[in-house]
């Protein structure tokens, strides 16, 4: 955790150049893929705040979300969740998409081909503000492209009743003399700093903020903002598969084509901003013919079920790396121990008890090797005295005695090794999933996702801890037992920045450990007489 924090606070700062040059890979700031260089290019990338502050914007609201739309190429300029409360003051809205007062991130789109409308072009407003009425199950904003050569284009957002997939679609209306082909882009915007951490002074530097592409052949991949900057940025191949997406802590915003080939990209804009995109092409619409084409835009929370639904490995921007063939079984039982008590403080505690079930036996075998530890003790301190001037000596002795009476010193650290990529497991699940976020459990502690406000909790660890430690046999050297003495206190103050429902794991972890220990200790008394002298 130090390394990255310091690997974090090092590195370069990204560029502020406004003129960024060209990413190597096909952007919509070229010509687009499979068309041969003379065709025409869209416009360029990069739109000043200025310029979307002075283009007129319209207002929707549904169940879900309040959004902002500009006229200026009809992008979603500022999008809040309103089932999710805002870090600082829970009572107001998250807010996603921004057009500048905390963050720049925007979802655009257009079309790439002479005259047709791309993010730089202004569209017509129908109207100042689209509300979701009660009985209806979606409404549209729909834009009106400046008529060119006969052809009409339609911009049509569509939002739907309990729902945050945003349908970005275009009716095109071939009123000309010739067919009409192009391709169609779909691009997130966004500014490279990180999003406001909640998760404690460990948390924060390991939530990934950045772009995440997926192809079937290729699978997950994230480029961060330095690739993209350093143009090192290894897009997957064109696919007739995969979305792209931008992710930070918590939530994501993904546009995921259903069908059709496909192509990526990553460009940087300049000033700090950077945009991923995919690109698709349009089926040939002979004049005096219509069509649409639409691709599904997720704006929200990272809930695995509904991103799983949208698209094949979508819920793969729940990053839990390495561990993840331990987290996600861990995250599934959290989930349905949840809908049978309601409340992930209490599923939590019910998690814990199940894990500590499932590592009983190993425990058990662990607490008679520490039993007969406890036996032999007052020969391993005779050895010690007898043999001080002679270390190797004392080791031989020591190691013979273990031998005879079948100890083995370690015995006691295998469940401790062994839980450990479960408990970094659990702290990827708790740290990851927006379910944890402003999730309250008892009294003080409400919001698990954040360190317990008061401290109760990691102090009742470091106790639970000490005590845990004292029932253990102690080891006969010095220094061992210093160190010893010591860890409860190192890991109080270390465990009291993580999220409090890590913190309460680990509480009634230890709790079941000293009623275990105790259990097993008297349980193998009998077994543990003591060795003679």
């Amino acid at each position: 955790m130090l390394w990255d924090a310091w690997q974090k606070h090092n590195q370069p700062k990204a560029l502020a150049t406004a003129n960024a040059t060209q990413s190597a890979t096909p952007t919509p700031t070229q010509s687009a893929p499979g068309t041969s260089p003379d065709k025409p290019a869209m416009a360029p990338a990069a739109v000043s705040a200025a310029e979307r502050a002075k283009a007129p914007r319209l207002t929707v609201d549904t169940d879900m979300v309040h959004a902002e739309v500009s006229a200026l190429g009809g992008d979603i300029v500022r999008l809040e969740l309103k089932k999710h409360g805002a870090n600082n003051a829970p009572d107001k809205p998250f807010v996603l998409f921004d057009d500048g007062r905390v963050h720049t991130y925007l979802a655009q789109s257009g079309l790439i081909g002479a005259g047709l409308p791309n993010h730089k072009t202004l569209f017509s407003l129908s109207q100042a503000k689209v509300v979701l009425k009660d009985g209806e199950e979606a409404v549209s904003v729909r834009l009106q492209a400046p008529e060119h050569d006969g052809v009409k284009i339609t911009k049509v957002l569509t939002f739907h009743r309990g729902s945050y997939v945003i349908d970005v679609g275009y009716e095109i209306d071939n009123g000309g003399v010739s067919a009409l082909g192009g391709h169609a882009y779909y691009q997130l915007t966004r500014d490279n700093k990180e999003a406001e951490s909640t998760a404690g002074f460990f948390g924060g530097a390991q939530t990934y903020t950045g772009p995440a592409f997926y192809a079937d052949a290729e699978k997950y991949t994230k480029i961060s903002f330095k690739e993209i900057e350093k143009k090192e940025a290894k897009l997957p191949k064109p696919a007739s598969d995969g979305w792209v997406a931008m992710v930070q802590h918590y939530f994501v915003s993904a546009y995921a084509p259903k069908a059709g080939q496909r192509e990526f990209f990553t460009d940087e804009l300049g000033g700090g901003l950077f945009t991923a995109g995919v690109i698709q092409p349009l089926a040939v619409i002979a004049a005096g013919q219509k069509a649409t084409v639409s691709v599904p835009l997720y704006v929200g929370p990272q809930e695995q079920e509904k991103l799983s639904a949208l698209a094949p490995g979508l819920d793969r921007v729940v990053d839990y790396g390495r561990l993840a063939i331990i987290a996600e079984p861990i995250f599934w039982c959290l989930s349905w121990l949840h809908k049978l008590v309601g409340n992930w403080g209490w599923a939590i505690i019910a998690l814990t008890v199940l894990i500590k079930l499932a590592f009983f036996p190993l425990s058990a075998a662990s607490y008679k090797s520490m039993a007969k530890m406890k036996t032999i003790m007052p020969r391993m301190k005779r050895i010690q005295e007898q043999y001080k001037d002679d270390r190797m000596k004392m080791n031989q002795e020591m190691m013979e005695l273990y031998k005879k009476e079948k100890v083995n010193p370690m015995g006691g650290c295998w469940p401790m090794l062994i839980q450990m990529p479960v408990f970094i497991a659990l702290y990827w699940v708790l740290l990851g999933a927006v379910e944890m976020r402003q999730a309250p459990w008892l009294g003080w502690i409400t919001d698990l996702s954040l360190k317990d406000p008061f401290f109760v909790l990691p102090i009742i660890m470091g106790v639970t801890s000490l005590i845990q430690m004292k029932l253990s046999p102690s080891s006969p050297d010095p220094v061992q037992q210093k160190v010893m003495m010591f860890m409860p206190i190192f890991f109080t103050v270390m465990m009291a920045w993580f999220p409090s429902g890590l913190v309460l794991y680990w509480v009634v972890n230890n709790m079941l450990s000293i009623g275990q220990q105790w259990y097993i200790t008297r349980m193998f008394g009998g077994d543990a007489k003591p060795a003679n002298s």
